[in-house]
C-alpha cells in the first residue's frame, strides 16, 4: 500500500514566508545619543528597529518587564554597556531614559 503522505519539501522551498526576503525599513532608524554619568559621557543606543529580538522576548519570558528592559539597554549599547553599568542608574534616570529611547524608537511602552 502506498503512503498519502506528502513528501517533505526541499529546503529552499518555503510555504508560507521567506523569512530572508523581509526588507528592513532603517531610514529613520537613527542611533540614540544620550548623555550619563559625572563625566557627560556620550553613550549611544542601537535603534529599536535594528536590535535582536531573540534575546529581548527571551528576557521578557524568563524576567518579565525588568528583565526586557535590562536586555534592552544592554543589547542597544552593545560594546558600550560595560561603561554604562559602571554608573549607577536611578529608578527616575532609568525611566527617563527608557522613555526617551521609547519616544525617539516611534515605540509605544504601553504596547
Amino acid at each position: 500500500m502506498g503512503s498519502n503522505k506528502p513528501s517533505a519539501p526541499a529546503d529552499d522551498e518555503v510555504f508560507d514566508l521567506n523569512l530572508n526576503a523581509v526588507k528592513v525599513e532603517s531610514k529613520g532608524a537613527r542611533p540614540f545619543r544620550f548623555l550619563w554619568g559625572p563625566d557627560n559621557k556620550r553613550f549611544e543606543m542601537q535603534h529599536s528597529e535594528l536590535l535582536n529580538q531573540i534575546p529581548l522576548l527571551e528576557a521578557a519570558v524568563r524576567g518579565g518587564e525588568a528583565e526586557a528592559t535590562l536586555v534592552t539597554f544592554q543589547e542597544a549599547l552593545g560594546e558600550q554597556w560595560k561603561e554604562f553599568r559602571k554608573i549607577p542608574l536611578p529608578e527616575a534616570h532609568s525611566t527617563a531614559l527608557m522613555e526617551a529611547y521609547a519616544k525617539h524608537c516611534g515605540v509605544d511602552l504601553g504596547e
